[in-house]
């Protein structure tokens, strides 16, 4: 669907790394991560509800996906960092993540009746369950970075609330949900900047939050946190963008943004599609000399959001 024409070392690079067995390597640990994190307790339907939007179960497609954490965990290991530093922020990503889409998929904003192959929340448990589950996420996020991120080592406490104020900020009045109004607001019918604003906030701010957050933890200098703030902000739009493309071409499911093409046309969606992957390559490039074959996930990262090349559901089905 999308042609590689991304130039320099990337592609090589890239091709020695087996994405999918280090996705799926993170993927069942991430899991343990967040089925301890949400016992069921009373009052069970808000718990139950809660579990139903994080926790799709072994081989289904969005416990296959789980991006937002294999970001932050790849920018820590870069880094040098242990994975362990970064698995309860990564595990509250993807908290976060859920809330977003919990809330997405009401009947006031998409109202889609499905999420990640089975029903949404919502239309599993009720709107008002779904509302206060969302609701719940977002602190229980927070707090479980607080009770399990090892510290003071080796993340010292001043980073930790460094990445809890990252984690707000992403999904707050001016991230995020900034994203969710432009998009109520009908932006992303309008022109280029205004489709690529919708991006950029509903989508790309998560992926720059996930890539911060595992810099913040894996000990990064202020250059190398921006660096791959600009990687995970560009990685979040691109993945997006793709999955537009997929949709309109007939290779995805339909999506309430069609709108996004219809703004841009196929062949400018296309031409920006390349564009991003050159951009986040090159942000990867900054670390290649530094830290050698650990940069090598973030050059597959850009090649997997462009391509999605392959499946996951099977090796989580039996990891």
């Amino acid at each position: 669907l999308v042609s590689v024409r991304a130039s320099s070392t990337a592609p090589t690079a890239s091709a020695s790394f087996d994405l999918r067995r280090y996705w799926t390597s993170l993927i069942a640990e991430v899991e343990s991560e967040l089925d301890a994190a949400m016992p069921m307790r009373p009052p069970e339907s808000i718990h139950s509800a809660m579990r139903h939007a994080v926790l799709p179960g072994a081989g289904k497609e969005g416990a296959a996906k789980r991006a937002p954490p294999v970001l932050c965990v790849a920018a820590c290991e870069l880094l040098g960092a242990p994975r362990a530093a970064a698995l309860p922020a990564a595990a509250a990503l993807e908290m976060l993540h859920a809330a977003s889409l919990v809330h997405d998929d009401l009947p006031c904003f998409d109202a889609a009746p499905t999420r990640r192959g089975r029903p949404s929340t919502h239309a599993a448990y009720g709107t008002d369950m779904a509302v206060l589950a969302g609701d719940a996420l977002f602190p229980l996020a927070y707090t479980h970075v607080i009770a399990h991120t090892p510290s003071p080592d080796p993340v010292p406490h001043a980073v930790l609330l460094r990445v809890l104020a990252e984690l707000a900020r992403a999904v707050g009045s001016t991230g995020m949900a900034a994203g969710q109004f432009l998009d109520l607001a009908g932006a992303a019918a309008l022109g280029e900047a205004e489709v690529m604003q919708v991006l950029t906030k509903k989508f790309g701010e998560m992926a720059e939050c996930s890539a911060a957050c595992g810099a913040m933890l894996g000990g990064a200098g202020p250059d190398e946190e921006a660096a791959l703030r600009r990687y995970g902000r560009t990685i979040g739009v691109l993945y997006e963008l793709v999955d537009d493309v997929r949709s309109a071409s007939g290779n995805g499911k339909m999506r309430r943004n069609a709108s996004v093409l219809r703004a841009l046309g196929m062949d400018r969606a296309l031409g920006i599609v390349e564009e991003l992957k050159a951009q986040a390559k090159t942000e990867a490039d900054r670390f290649a000399d530094k830290y050698g074959d650990r940069v090598l996930p973030l050059y597959s990262f850009v090649d997997y959001a462009a391509e999605r090349g392959f499946e996951l559901q099977d090796a989580v089905a039996t990891p």
